[in-house]
């Protein structure tokens, strides 16, 4: 018989709650999939929220694929997905550059070179992603001394780890705070936890944060991100999830489930 403690009970949903939402913000890694294969029963839930007819966006941090290629994996796993339901982290990114009119430094992974584009020339601001393997000293240098310079630091997320199949991984997060550290530049962080990321999904939809609800395994950057922008959200026990984080006595999800699948469940219980 095994030794370890049970998780607590599924929560009761809050009085937030107490509606069917209007639409849906779901995060992927560690919600839909882990690394390659999806979650037990994740295909299936997200099948039965198409078939509920809830709209719906995808919101991810991930910064090492473009949308094409996060499409092409999920749909590979078994998900009924499109690109234009992706909101990513670089796309967010890429549509600042734009509206500010900035000549970026990117340090990125090569992967997403195809999406964000070359390196201006002559920069005045570094835009951050996930380098993942391909983060060198070199390149964290010559965004340092371009922050020294007084570029504009704009990261796409501050994320401290994600879940691969092997294990948790050090995310971005730490690579941005030692760049803030050093320069003494904030870096304005475009991807989740910004409230501006989830209210622009919600703007696409046609619905007010009250009316749609997130489900992450995040607690602070999914969950927490998500109470705070004026959103319910539902924490599930999947990816990141660390034990404890269903009593967190600060973030106060409005509901807990065991996985996707048990999400939805309790979602699609409501009047």
């Amino acid at each position: 018989m095994s030794s370890q403690p049970s998780s607590p009970p599924v929560s009761a949903t809050t009085a937030r709650l107490a509606r069917r939402p209007t639409a849906l913000l779901i995060d992927l890694a560690g919600v839909l999939h882990v690394g390659d294969q999806a979650i037990e029963g994740s295909v299936a839930a997200l099948a039965r929220v198409r078939q509920a007819a809830l709209p719906l966006r995808f919101l991810t941090n991930t910064t090492r694929s473009p949308r094409r290629t996060i499409v092409a994996k999920l749909r590979r796993m078994g998900f009924d997905v499109a690109e234009d339901e992706i909101q990513t982290a670089a796309h967010a990114a890429q549509q600042l550059v734009r509206q500010r009119g900035l000549k970026p430094l990117y340090v990125v992974h090569p992967d997403l070179t195809e999406e964000m584009g070359p390196s201006a020339a002559a920069p005045d601001a570094v835009v951050m992603g996930d380098m993942g393997p391909y983060l060198d000293y070199a390149q964290l240098n010559a965004a340092f001394r371009l922050l020294m310079a007084g570029g504009a630091f704009i990261a796409m997320a501050k994320n401290r780890y994600f879940m691969e199949e092997d294990g948790l991984s050090l995310d971005m997060g730490a690579f941005v705070t030692g760049l803030e550290f050093s320069s003494g530049m904030p870096a304005e962080i475009v991807g989740k936890p910004a409230a501006s990321f989830f209210h622009t999904a919600l703007a696409e939809l046609g619905v007010t944060p009250a009316e749609a609800v997130v489900i992450g395994d995040d607690l602070h950057d999914d969950v927490g991100a998500a109470l705070a922008a004026g959103i319910p959200a539902i924490l599930v026990r999947t990816g990141k999830f660390r034990p404890g984080d269903d009593a967190d006595p600060a973030i106060r999800p409005d509901c807990i489930a065991d996985d996707f699948a048990g999400a939805v469940d309790r979602l699609l219980a409501l009047d």
